[in-house]
């Protein structure tokens, strides 16, 4: 695997208007082999949970569902691409897509912190 994502800590930096995450959004990665799970919570999310793979490029694939403020459970799915930052900090390009709701799409950047 070229990346690594166990224990890192992501926190959104840009989000469309019909995502939830913002720059209050937390993200605590954990890997096992090509298993990727994650704990988050902030901003409009009260808590939320991630779970898919990693593949030998990095690049992520995943179901996500989250509670938010208003005691609604949403559930989606996505996929994000890595960028090495110049700092050595991962920046995941993320392309996600409600499959609550109104199913609607949208794209996202989370960075380590």
């Amino acid at each position: 695997m070229g990346i690594n994502y166990d224990n890192k800590i992501f926190r959104a930096v840009a989000n469309t208007a019909n995502g939830e995450t913002s720059s209050n959004t937390v993200f605590h990665y954990r890997q096992v082999g090509a298993m990727l799970i994650a704990n988050y919570s902030g901003g409009r999310i009260v808590t939320g949970h991630l779970l898919g793979f990693v593949d030998e490029a990095g690049h992520l694939d995943f179901r996500y569902h989250q509670i938010n403020v208003e005691g609604k459970l949403m559930t989606g799915r996505c996929t994000s691409v890595p960028e090495l930052l110049p700092t050595g900090k991962i920046r995941l390009h993320e392309t996600w897509q409600w499959t609550s709701g109104d199913q609607s799409a949208g794209t996202s950047i989370i960075d380590e912190v």
